[in-house]
């Protein structure tokens, strides 16, 4: 260490020995100051404020906390592209911070905000304003400020553009920052705890009587929609939940009689010139493009089965009871084996 000059002695030479570290080796480059002035940092007034200019100036908070301490803490202990966790979003002032320094360092930090569904007071103003829970408001918070950085950040840029040159002094934030990451992610989703997707059986085999047999033949809850079961099998998987997911409509020839019509694509038999009635829409979920694509719909049969395999997915799910047939729901997995073996196959 005496070779790399990472001893120092004092400012004589003859004071106890200690470690040198160079700034380009401490992350953001100094130790921060142990008092932070609330012209850096903000205060509760301050914050109070910003809230209020978000909720077209009601304040739903008595004691928000300030964007600026939150975003100064989460430069100080973050990388830019860690996952902040909030156990008590209140007015998600975490999330706002987190996405006020995305905007300013083109970071990409994640966030989540968890609040419980605590009823607001009927005599607030935000029950008056129509949010009936903090949660609700926590969701309203992030909309807007998100809206209200992108919206600077678009400013910014059009001013530096007309100004080349010139410095964004009177700003709070590096705003000059901000005009360089038009493209922020401002986008989050919004999940609940809840019960199982799966129906309750409260029968043992035993118990069950041969006309009873037909209510057991949907395992999924009545009320329960695709996009429920779609993030149920994200969990059982362990998929990302911030993957995108989109929704498209695949076309297929319509089943006949539980088999398919053994037919050749030709000019006679062209989906184009066939007539509506000989097809059948599915909705087919698609995350991560090809991560997992997920089909929850009835009446599944082989040709949509070949469809969703030329995606050649990794994983590929089903409902148990969504398919034509029995023998559908067997040649599935042979079906995929021959034009993606790669792809896992599951029904739920």
């Amino acid at each position: 260490m005496l070779a790399e000059d990472r001893i120092w002695f004092g400012e004589t030479g003859d004071n106890v020995p200690r470690v040198k570290q160079f700034l380009k080796e401490i992350q953001d480059g100094v130790v921060p100051m142990s008092i932070w002035k609330h012209e850096e940092v903000g205060h509760n007034q301050s914050a109070t404020q910003e809230l209020k200019k978000l909720f077209d100036n009601v304040s739903f908070f008595d004691s928000p906390k300030p964007v600026k301490l939150l975003a100064k803490i989460l430069y100080l202990s973050t990388q830019s592209d860690d996952i902040i966790l909030d156990f008590f979003a209140g007015s998600a002032t975490t999330a706002h911070a987190v996405m006020q320094l995305n905007a300013e360092d083109g970071g990409n930090r994640k966030f989540i905000m968890v609040q419980l569904p605590e009823p607001c007071d009927e005599k607030s103003e935000a029950f008056k304003a129509g949010y009936k829970t903090i949660a609700e408001i926590s969701k309203e918070r992030i909309r807007r400020a998100g809206a209200r950085i992108k919206a600077e950040g678009e400013r910014l840029k059009a001013e530096k553009e007309a100004k080349e040159g010139t410095l964004f002094s009177d700003y709070e934030t590096h705003p000059s920052s901000l005009s360089l990451h038009p493209s922020l992610d401002i986008g989050f989703r919004v999940l609940k705890v809840d019960s199982s997707n799966m129906a309750d059986v409260y029968y043992t085999p035993d118990a069950i009587e041969q006309n009873q047999l037909k209510i057991f033949t949907d395992n999924i809850k009545p009320d329960r929609k695709p996009e429920d079961l779609l993030f149920q099998v994200l969990l059982d998987w362990g998929v990302d939940l911030t993957l995108p997911i989109s929704k498209k409509i695949v076309r297929v020839k319509k089943d006949e009689g539980g088999r398919m019509k053994d037919e050749k694509r030709t000019s006679e038999t062209s989906p184009s010139i066939l007539p509506p009635s000989s097809f059948q829409e599915f909705e087919v979920y698609f995350v991560d493009e090809n991560s997992l694509v997920a089909c929850f719909d009835t009446g599944v049969n082989e040709d949509l089965v070949k469809e969703l395999a030329g995606f050649e997915p990794l994983r590929v799910v089903f409902r148990d009871s969504g398919f034509v047939s029995d023998a559908v729901k067997i040649n599935v997995e042979q079906i995929f084996k021959q034009m993606s073996p790669g792809t896992e196959v599951k029904s739920i």
